[in-house]
């Protein structure tokens, strides 16, 4: 038995009805038995009840476009979207909540590894100030490759022959995949892999015996000679390799695996790996001018004027895009060394000629060399001379340390154990500073546990870097973020240095931002780390230091911010950060709060509201009886689907753009802000959404600041699309996830602070692992960056 929903619309509501449908006879028919009903021609009774569910009135659109408030607009608009997806779903289509993909090769783009990119649309209602819109975008999902299954499973694990493949990674990615035959083009779902090889997997068949009672008798035969010799199919190669199980635990049902073919369409979940992501992001790449034809396309291919209950409901939709008038921000005046102001121009700026603005003194470092193919005398002393022409003060490397070709091993904890050792031996103390070299650009093994030794056991600034090409822009780029890692800046706002950020510079005010980060696809037991970033060195907003937790998997809201200790103690991540914002900024505390929170939906906008921001209110209590700082909080968004583009032009639109009319909510406070330059593709903006604000901002001075926040990110010289605070909380999360990875087992760390984890989950039942604690001497630094 299972469940419908079906849409009714007339003009005024819309009536959601629960279809309980069951078969006409005891028992519920399989997939399998459906179709092959439907292939014999074989009528049934199905048995339909109707249950009254629920009436939604389309009015509560309105009133939401108006401005009222309403309890009814979610589901309205919910409901216009299943007319969407049931739209989508009438032409065939792959649907992925509201993206919606076709079967046409020529939206195909191979990955690798077995893995297409398949490129579709996006389609959804959204409330906005100039009435009900229709926001649409190109989209992308993975598939599997559809063809023969084993090509497939050659791909996908890198092998040449079939009697190469790893058969329990091919029931993990394979499991529940949908095939056909190619002896009948039956359709079947994957349930797993035969224990046996074809040529011994035996299975019961009835056959013909004159002799025996009933006329016939049931005999053991493989699954080999029964196509081999009853079905007269020649088989190559299956013979030796396990057979598809498409049938049920009790009843298998074996197929050979070159008779198997991948039906299109199918979503790969895995996580991609580095290359597989790098190609997806080269080839899904497109130009305004190309993804604007791409997008009147679908929409006159979809013709959603013609849906009928698109019709009833009274919508219908303007074939043209939704035009609006932008602002462009001027970009905020920037303080080198030596005094020097420069004004970026497109976003971006550089270093030649110039200094940093408050450059380290390096004096005592070393290299570790675990990549065989790095010139390190030449790399050492082209960063001292780059170090000079930047104002850094570099002093030769100490010694530099090369890993033992002869001692290396798949272990890559004991491969740092043993260069850490050798490090030990040849220095009289603690250097300043380590640069480590590792033996891949991407995903090296080293990294995590690299990391986790020097800043968590240590105590000592690092920098890996895995270089392919040496000269002064990507020694620069390595300086920027050596020179924060050790206290310096690289560039400050001049509105920072001469006090003049409306509300900020007179008031003493802490920034947060905050992020969350999950484990990959379907790597559902692996903690989320929740990251709180925070402003330091009051008036100045362009120092940050991080506080990391772990949390239960996939869980969003951040649990950490406030945790009372049986002692009377609070070990939360605002704690930290109020204390550490009272000891730089000349013991003032906060008296205003900005917290920008990435990550979250907007129907997840009023937990962070009773979940998050009530923890701050209490850590702040908690810490001074009565202190309660004025907050103001901003979600940021990134994935979402709406573009801006110039027109009558082919480039994107300049950086500083900012919207907030026409297209924003009718009744929210929220804008689009693009602050960076999008030489690549389409530019997508940054959405910003002021979910309180006690604190008070004229707008102009709230997106003047939020832009002037692209513009204080340490590690490049470009404005970057979403604030700093956000970025880096991104950063310390990913960077203290290797942290976990590289951690014995989960089960040795010993504390919550500063990158320790909480311990519990959210309902306090289900344990999960802490991360190692950092060192006290790099916790306030901008180590992350």
């Amino acid at each position: 038995m299972y469940y419908i929903v079906c849409v009714c619309v007339c003009c005024a509501c819309v009536v959601l009805c629960a279809y309980v449908v069951g078969p006409g006879r005891n028992g519920s028919p399989s997939e399998e038995d459906r179709k092959r009903q439907r292939r014999l021609g074989r009528s049934r009774t199905i048995k339909v009840e109707i249950t009254f569910a629920a009436k939604i009135p389309l009015g509560s659109i309105a009133a939401i476009l108006r401005g009222d408030p309403t309890d009814n607009s979610q589901d309205a608009l919910r409901v216009l979207d299943i007319i969407l997806r049931q739209h989508a779903a009438k032409q065939g289509c792959l649907l992925v909540r509201q993206s919606f993909f076709h079967h046409d090769p020529k939206n195909y783009a191979d990955l690798g590894g077995g893995v297409t990119g398949c490129r579709g649309f996006h389609s959804s209602f959204r409330p906005a100030q100039s009435g009900l819109s229709l926001n649409m975008d190109v989209s992308t999902t993975m598939i599997l490759k559809p063809g023969d299954m084993v090509d497939f499973l050659l791909a996908n694990q890198n092998v040449k022959t079939p009697y190469q493949i790893d058969w329990k990674k091919a029931r993990r990615v394979l499991k529940n995949i949908r095939i056909s035959t190619r002896h009948t083009n039956r359709e079947f779902k994957i349930t797993g892999f035969s224990e046996n090889i074809c040529k011994e997997q035996l299975f019961s068949m009835r056959v013909r015996n004159g002799d025996s009672p009933g006329g016939n008798e049931t005999i053991e035969v493989t699954v080999y000679d029964y196509f081999v010799n009853e079905k007269k199919i020649k088989l190559n190669y299956s013979g030796d390799l396990p057979c598809v199980d498409v049938g049920r635990p009790k009843r298998p049902n074996y197929l050979p695996v070159e008779l198997c073919v991948l039906l299109p369409l199918q979503r790969y979940t895995k996580a991609l790996t580095t290359i597989q992501r790098s190609n997806l992001v080269e080839k899904s790449r497109q130009k305004p001018v190309e993804r604007m034809r791409v997008l009147n396309d679908a929409m006159r291919l979809n013709n959603y004027n013609a849906e009928t209950l698109l019709k009833t409901a009274g919508v219908s939709i303007s074939q043209n895009f939704t035009e609006v008038e932008g602002r462009v921000l001027s970009a905020p005046k920037l303080k080198f060394g030596n005094g020097e102001d420069f004004v970026p121009r497109g976003g971006r700026w550089n270093f030649n000629n110039k200094q940093l603005h408050r450059p380290t003194r390096i004096e005592r470092w070393v290299i570790v060399n675990f990549s065989a193919r790095c010139d390190t005398n030449y790399l050492a002393n082209e960063m001292v001379k780059s170090g000079q022409r930047k104002g850094v003060v570099i002093a030769p490397p100490f010694c530099v340390i090369e890993e033992d070709p002869r001692a290396r091993c798949p272990n890559p904890s004991v491969r740092v154990d043993r260069m850490f050792e050798n490090m030990k031996s040849k220095l009289p103390g603690a250097p300043q500073f380590v640069l480590c070299i590792l033996p891949e650009r991407k995903n090296s093994d080293i990294y995590g546990p690299w990391k986790k030794k020097l800043l968590s056991d240590l105590g000592i600034p690092t920098q890996c870097i895995a270089p392919a090409k040496i000269n002064d822009q990507y020694l620069t780029n390595v300086l920027l973020k050596i020179n924060s890692k050790l206290g310096g800046i690289n560039s400050l706002l001049a509105a920072e240095s001469s006090l003049q950020i409306p509300i900020i510079s007179k008031i003493p005010t802490i920034i947060l931002g905050m992020d969350v980060s999950h484990g990959s696809p379907g790597q559902s037991d692996i903690p989320s780390i929740a990251a709180v970033v925070s402003s330091r060195d009051w008036p100045f907003i362009s120092r940050y230091r991080a506080s990391v937790r772990t949390q239960s998997p996939k869980v969003e809201m951040i649990d950490s911010m406030f945790k009372p200790q049986p002692d009377g103690n609070d070990t939360g991540l605002i704690r930290e950060a109020l204390v550490e914002f009272f000891v730089s900024s000349n013991k003032r505390k906060p008296e205003q709060m900005i917290v920008f929170r990435d990550g979250v939906s907007e129907s997840q906008f009023t937990q962070v509201l009773n979940i998050e921001v009530d923890q701050i209110i209490q850590a702040c209590n908690h810490l001074e009886d009565g202190y309660r700082p004025k907050i103001t909080v901003i979600i940021a968004q990134k994935n979402h689907h709406t573009k801006l583009f110039q027109k009558d032009s082919d480039t994107n639109v300049p950086p500083g753009t900012v919207v907030d009319s026409v297209i924003c909510h009718p009744r929210n406070y929220d804008f689009y802000m693009c602050a960076h330059n999008g030489p690549i593709g389409t530019s997508r903006p940054a959405h910003y959404h002021v979910l309180m604000d006690e604190i008070g901002f004229r707008p102009d001075d709230l997106q003047n600041l939020v832009h002037s926040l692209s513009y204080v990110y340490q590690r490049s010289t470009t404005a970057i699309s979403i604030v700093a605070p956000i970025s880096y909380a991104h950063l310390a999360a990913s960077q203290m996830q290797q942290f976990l990875k590289a951690a014995d087992d989960n089960s040795d760390a010993s504390s919550s602070h500063s990158g320790g984890g909480s311990g519990v989950s959210s309902a306090g039942s289900v344990p999960v692992p802490e991360l190692p604690k950092l060192h006290s001497d790099v916790s306030s630094s901008m180590f992350f960056c």
